[in-house]
């Protein structure tokens, strides 16, 4: 699961490096709950919260129907 979910991410990651930003994939729980880490600008960006729930929850969730839910470890959410 931990794999597939980091090829969903490979998707955003592009857009993301564009800002200088990155994401990095922590872990995937039993409950199916994706924990992530925002890096580079997107660590302190105010939108990451927008970005989160409109690219990165979005791309894993077309790709993988069972993740209930993407939460970050640190910055905006």
């Amino acid at each position: 699961m931990f794999t597939r979910v980091n090829h969903a991410l490979d998707d955003i990651r592009p857009h993301l490096a564009v800002d200088g930003g990155n994401i990095e994939l922590v872990e995937v729980t039993e409950d199916f709950i994706v924990r992530i880490r925002w890096m580079g600008n997107c660590e302190h960006c105010s939108m990451s919260g927008m970005t989160m729930r409109a690219g990165v929850e979005q791309a894993i969730k077309s790709r993988l129907p069972e993740i209930k839910s993407v939460e970050a470890i640190n910055g905006y959410f």
